[in-house]
């Protein structure tokens, strides 16, 4: 057992709470939804970029490369000047959403390079340009541009040019679990001597200006201080107390032999007389530092060496090719001589980090290896302490006057129940700083195989009481908790089990049985509200596919009626699937669980009947002319149009697959004689020839269950699998590429709707902007087709080949097909045989820089023909999943990548 996973046993076994302190300080609080207090929920506005320097936070810190305690009473982080910014660079920059030409956008260039699960060593870079950082230009010359137009990025204004740049690489490394060494290097890339000022902030989360007698949570009875001590060493030290944390010393080295670094204090505090022309409670605010650093202002920080925010402050002039680097300790005692064992203690760490990878990796390339550790880094890197409270949200804080009455009616009002206080795993802590349900389920994977614990601890989050609705609905996001996502919760919670017992080698039972209890009265919320008519065809309306279809389904239709889903239907026959598949696991053990079993095989029958064929008066979603199926648009005259639209969502049934080993069958006579009893007596459910026959054995005699049989398997496959519809260089497209030269278009009352393909970002503002379905590769759906594939082959085995591509000639197994996109969607971070690596596409600094090209973006989605990486470009999530399709196809040979 390595040393990290030693940690990792403590951890569980509560002898020692190694994950106490983490990178848990987001990369942006303002313009979130917590923050937003305003009569009609404009979030962006309420809260810019422009006030965060100046207002105190209510739910939660954010800043560059932080890290805090997990109930965020402390938090640490570096702030930065170049001497040439008009403010001081304390977090990261990007548009609002409704700036952006595609939505809010991060206007920065960092990477999380590595991490452990116990965060015993973390590393992180973040590229400060030496010219001021151009704010206005990327503002004005974004919203300048339309949804037609690339993106106006960092790079593009041209302050990187000569190299004129700092790398400034923030290390952490645990010596105990309350005792953090910080390393902060600064790289001067540039061909000249330039200024840099170094501030490591330390603050502590405002609990005292909102007129509670302890805080908010009732937990924090007094106000927490940061004191100014004597150090005879030369170097700085700051005395901190929290009321609930206790006693922390923050030491800090000396810069060289030009003596003591400089400490500066103020309050974590709004400056209401900057925002609001009103007399300032404190005499020393939030934007103190700012105001004395770069103002020039003396008393904007406090003589007398104390507050609730303080600042070591470095100036460094770094050589030409040159760099500082400062050293920092965190610990909760006082130390003799905080320095003795630094430079150990990091070796150490990082040594015991290539073990815990080395046996993580074992059967993984070189190249791959280093994305895969970059993946779990960013997936690591990506935990947040999210705080939010909807009631007292909505009603507001003693000392919030006149809120305006229409909070009470408006977003999440019907989620008073939510009170969440938790580290959880975000999608983007820039861009989507917020849990979203179904991402979760997709980041679980790649978390379980560094901390399966962790992985399965999230997905019990959302099951929890104080997330759930009590109406067994899941909360979605922070921006419409209400929002119908795609129900994967059931699969994630099974794929991490099945992970986290090959791991350990035993099954953890306890574990899937809660969650299986949460998970029934979500499946019943699905039933009871998104099947309109009772027919078992469902709507569900957004299902996380943005703008996908030719309407935004979340909002009513404009043409009246409803839409019968593919993917909502075939999401439902899915979940029943999964929750057969935990059902029958549990029954191996518990023979109660027979039962359950056998009412998801009922419902998946009858979710496969409706959608396979025409039931109960409507319409089937497979079209069998086209080989493709289809959603339904049902008119309120009555009528039925079938909306033609090649896309995801016609691929979607292909999920809808599991197979039953015969012993398992065998060993569950309740279960296997309830079947038996649906073959004799429900003909119309069993004897459908769309329908896979599960009574037909297939490899080893395992029995299919599947929406689809073999001939309309393959025949959906066909253009899957074709490189002019489907099928990118970079895995499956989310509309066929068929629609650039033939849009669909649908004319209803003289309104016409257009849809085509667009491989690219949006055009169109729908759903913000900042995300497209209508062409791009996304990673979550491209990773369940390939496992969906997969357990097509466990059961046609051989005997069921397909072209790959349609049209070349070369076939293969369902299992080949699978190895074939897991290759396309890895290759899209490894260098091809010129050196590129496709998701950089024709950024030549990215590509061949090499302060550059080492590292890597995890972006939300990719171009569908070239693999440029669009969207958010830290959304490690979902397209973490990349370090599972490594692990898994560890064997691959990387010679045959391009």
């Amino acid at each position: 057992m390595t040393a990290e996973h030693q940690r990792l046993q403590d951890h569980l076994d509560l002898k020692v709470n190694w994950k106490k302190w983490g990178p848990y300080l987001s990369e942006r609080s303002w313009g979130t939804v917590r923050e937003d207090y305003s009569p009609y929920g404009s979030a962006w506005e309420y809260f810019p970029h422009d006030h965060a320097r100046s207002k105190a936070y209510r739910w939660g810190e954010d800043g560059i490369a932080g890290i805090s305690d997990r109930n965020q009473y402390i938090c640490f982080a570096l702030s930065l000047w170049n001497h040439n910014d008009p403010i001081l660079k304390e977090r990261m920059f990007g548009l609002a959403g409704p700036e952006g030409n595609h939505g809010e956008d991060v206007k920065e260039y960092y990477y999380y390079l590595d991490a452990t699960p116990t965060h015993s060593y973390l590393k992180m870079l973040y590229k400060y340009p030496q010219a001021a950082f151009p704010y206005a230009d990327l503002v004005a010359e974004n919203r300048r541009r339309g949804f037609n137009d690339f993106e106006y990025e960092l790079l593009d204004t041209g302050v990187f040019e000569n190299q004129r740049y700092f790398d400034v690489f923030v290390e952490y490394a645990k010596a105990d679990t309350d005792d953090i060494l910080i390393r902060i290097t600064a790289h001067n890339r540039g061909p000249e001597a330039a200024l840099l000022d170094l501030l490591p902030t330390i603050w502590f989360r405002n609990t005292w200006s909102w007129g509670y007698d302890a805080g908010p949570m009732d937990d924090v009875p007094g106000r927490p201080v940061l004191k100014k001590m004597s150090d005879s060493g030369g170097g700085a030290v700051v005395h901190l107390f929290h009321p609930a944390a206790g006693d922390y010393y923050l030491f800090a080295d000396t810069l060289s032999e030009d003596g003591q670094p400089r400490l500066l204090f103020t309050d974590n505090e709004t400056n209401t007389e900057r925002l609001f022309g009103r007399p300032n409670g404190s005499v020393y605010v939030k934007d103190g530092l700012h105001r004395h650093v770069i103002g020039g202002e003396p008393n904007a920080v406090n003589p007398a060496g104390e507050g609730t925010k303080a600042a070591v402050w470095y100036s460094c002039q770094v050589p030409a090719q040159g760099s500082c680097s400062l050293r920092l300790r965190l610990a909760n005692s006082t130390l003799a001589s905080p320095f003795a064992d630094f430079d150990s203690c990091f070796d150490r760490r990082l040594a015991e980090a290539d073990a815990f990878y080395a046996a993580i990796q074992r059967d993984v390339g070189p190249e791959q290896t280093a994305i895969q550790r970059q993946a779990l880094a960013g997936m690591i890197w990506s935990k947040q302490f999210y705080y939010y409270n909807v009631e007292q949200w909505l009603h507001g804080d003693p000392e919030q006057k006149d809120l305006p009455a229409s909070r009470t009616s408006g977003r999440n009002h019907d989620w008073e129940h939510l009170n969440n206080f938790d580290i959880v795993s975000m999608p983007d802590k820039w861009e989507y700083p917020w849990y979203a349900a179904w991402d979760l389920a997709f980041h679980a994977i790649p978390l379980a195989l560094v901390d399966a614990e962790f992985a399965k601890r999230q997905l019990n989050l959302m099951g929890r009481e104080w997330y759930m609705h009590p109406n067994g609905a899941l909360p979605a996001y922070e921006w419409q908790f209400g929002d119908t996502n795609p129900p994967v919760h059931a699969w994630g919670a099974w794929r991490v089990y099945k992970i986290d017992a090959k791991q350990q080698g035993r099954a953890d039972t306890h574990f899937l049985e809660g969650i299986l209890h949460k998970l029934l009265m979500n499946f019943t919320w699905w039933v009871n509200k998104k099947d309109d008519d009772g027919r078992n065809v469902f709507q569900g309306g957004f299902l996380g596919l943005d703008n996908i279809s030719i309407f935004d389904r979340s909002a009513p239709l404009p043409t009246g009626g409803h839409i019968d889903q593919s993917d909502g239907t075939a999401w439902m026959g899915f979940y029943s699937l999964i929750l057969l598949k935990i059902s029958l696991e549990l029954a191996t053990t518990d023979p109660v669980y027979q039962d359950t079993a056998s009412k998801f095989f009922e419902h998946f029958l009858r979710i496969a009947q409706a959608m396979a064929g025409a039931y109960r008066g409507g319409m089937s979603l497979w079209n069998e002319e086209d080989g493709f199926f289809y959603d339904t648009l049902h008119m309120p005259d009555g009528s039925m149009t079938p909306l033609k639209v090649r896309s995801l969502v016609g691929l979607m049934p292909i999920l809808a697959v599991e197979t039953l080993e015969h012993d398992l069958v065998e060993s569950l006579p309740v279960f296997k004689r309830r079947m038996n009893w649906f073959f004799e007596n429900r003909v119309y459910l069993r004897d459908q020839g769309h329908l896979a026959c599960v009574k037909s054995p297939g490899k080893n005699a395992r029995r299919l269950l599947s929406i689809i049989n073999r001939e309309r398997l393959v025949r959906v496959l066909q253009p899957m699998l074709d490189e002019k519809e489907f099928l990118s260089p970079y895995g499956i497209r989310s509309i066929s590429k068929l629609h650039l030269d033939q849009p669909y278009t649908l004319s209803v009352d003289g309104l016409s709707h257009t849809i085509g393909y667009q491989p690219a970002e949006s055009t169109s503002g729908l759903f913000g902007g900042n995300s497209n379905w209508r062409g791009p590769v996304w990673f979550p759906i491209n990773y369940l087709l390939i496992e969906s594939l997969q357990k097509y082959h466990h059961f046609y085995g051989d005997s069921l080949k397909v072209e790959c591509p349609t049209g070349s000639g070369q076939m293969m197994d369902l299992g080949e097909v699978a190895t074939e996109l897991s290759r396309r969607l890895i290759k899209l971070f490894l260098r091809d045989g010129s050196g590129d690596r496709p998701m950089y596409g024709g950024n030549r600094q990215f590509q061949d820089d090499p302060h550059w090209r080492e590292y890597v973006f995890f972006n939300e989605y990719f171009h569908g023909d070239n693999g440029a990486g669009l969207g958010a470009g830290h959304q490690t999530g979902w397209t973490g999943l990349v370090a599972k399709l490594i692990q898994q196809s560890g064997g691959w040979n990387e010679k045959t990548k391009s």
